[in-house]
């Protein structure tokens, strides 16, 4: 406990001296939630295992650095790393930070229709502060990291799609990151607001330099209204020694479709939170998640869909690939309110070990207030099927060979919905070279 506090009094000692900085800088009611954040994580400390939701997870590699807050880096010893992954969503448009920092030069938002923002956080509380308060940090301060994020976050993405705009070029959000001679941290935000009625596929990357050890703390709100369209990405494939910890907050409205595809390729330490709010009747929500492990990293999925009003839907598959003495978590909570009548809801976890050693602990969670339902979660843990490696083994097919076959086709129920190509090629490719560093 005395370690946990030396922690905590390490991020509100940075604060205080942080807060003097951006007092000319934020307008008041930024200053107020960046006030409740610290008071919140001052108060609630990291968690621990002892906590029910973290007692998988524990954070003690992570607060035994002391990270520094993250200050704008030069792109240019890793700019064909940086070149690549600014591809990875296609032919769109791409807003790009380094360190945390929105870096002009290396974005590229050209011919966006009419009706569409794509700016970086700070451009926009200057250019349209009253979408950005009336949408920002909106939702219960109720989780330590995030907390710490609402308290020192300087610049993100704020992407705003009008009424009945429909995208057709995916929004690329690319986020990367390199230690500056000692651990550094980012607090990165994104907004994502979708006007009733309009359609965008919108992509976040992170990534950084190989072999760097830092930390991001990312949060990412997205507001979907009436009948709007939107199709979430979140590519993960951060330094192997870095750690990362991620918040996605969706809300929900009447007849709105979403989607979230989480990818975690990367990190040494990683959790995720995806939660949903389902605000209005007809509302649909698809929560996919994909994870592989190996050489001792943690993955650690949360996930939470809160069905608050009558005949909505949701649908929710995520996956984990385990190698050597990795670890992975998924804990998913599906909430049925008293009025949600008519939910129909399912929820599948799978895990694959592709060692001995590995280990997974699943946690599927169904809360049902209502009487009128059609609910369902499920989870499952084995290996590969000896009997399958046999098969194909008598087909002429080489051992490790007829492994990734198998391997791929238990990824395939996820990377079949990846609806841009760029990004289901990059997992994909991913997936095949990390299996294959192995052997």
């Amino acid at each position: 406990m005395v370690e946990s506090s030396q922690d905590q009094a390490h991020y509100v000692e940075q604060f205080s001296s942080f807060e003097k900085e951006r007092t000319k800088l934020d307008p008041i009611w930024i200053l107020e939630k960046r006030q409740k954040g610290i008071a919140y994580f001052s108060k609630q400390g990291f968690p621990t295992t002892r906590d029910e939701e973290w007692r998988f997870t524990s954070l003690a590699p992570l607060t035994h650095h002391s990270f520094i807050p993250a200050k704008m880096t030069s792109p240019l010893p890793f700019i064909n790393e940086l070149n690549s992954f600014s591809k990875v969503a296609g032919a769109g448009h791409c807003l790009v930070f380094l360190n945390g920092c929105f870096s002009k030069e290396y974005s590229s938002i050209a011919n966006l229709p009419t009706g569409v923002r794509v700016q970086s956080l700070s451009e926009s509380l200057k250019s349209f502060p009253d979408l950005v308060e009336k949408n920002l940090a909106k939702h219960p301060m109720d989780e330590a990291f995030s907390a710490l994020n609402t308290a020192f976050f300087q610049d993100g993405a704020v992407v705003h799609i009008a009424e009945g705009v429909i995208v057709e070029d995916p929004i690329q959000l690319l986020f990367f990151s390199a230690e500056n001679g000692y651990p550094t941290v980012s607090y990165t935000r994104c907004l994502v607001v979708a006007d009733p009625n309009s359609q965008a596929q919108i992509v976040e990357t992170y990534t950084g330099k190989q072999d760097s050890i830092y930390f991001t703390n990312a949060v990412t709100e997205l507001h979907v209204k009436n009948n709007a369209l939107l199709d979430h990405y979140r590519i993960q494939q951060e330094s192997q020694k870095a750690f990362h910890i991620s918040t996605q907050q969706f809300h929900i409205d009447q007849s709105a479709t979403a989607s979230s595809h989480s990818i975690s390729l990367g990190g040494r330490l990683v959790r995720n939170h995806v939660n949903a709010i389902l605000d209005g009747e007809d509302a649909e929500v698809t929560l996919n998640g994909l994870s592989l492990t190996m050489n001792g990293q943690h993955v650690d999925n949360h996930t939470s869909i809160d069905h608050v009003k009558p005949h909505c839907r949701s649908f929710e598959l995520y996956k984990s690939i385990l190698n050597d003495r990795s670890r992975g978590v998924f804990n998913g909570r599906i909430i049925v309110r008293p009025d949600a009548q008519k939910t129909d809801s399912k929820q599948t976890n799978q895990n694959l070990l592709l060692s001995d050693q590995a280990l997974v602990n699943t946690n599927p969670q169904l809360e049902i207030y209502a009487d009128d339902v059609k609910c369902t979660h499920g989870a499952t843990i084995g290996q590969l099927d000896e009997e399958a490696i046999f098969y194909l083994r008598s087909r002429g097919i080489p051992p490790e060979t007829a492994r990734q076959l198998l391997i791929f086709a238990f990824a395939n129920d996820l990377t079949s919905q990846i609806q841009i190509d760029s990004i289901k090629s990059n997992v994909e490719k991913t997936l095949s070279d990390r299996l294959m560093e192995k052997h």
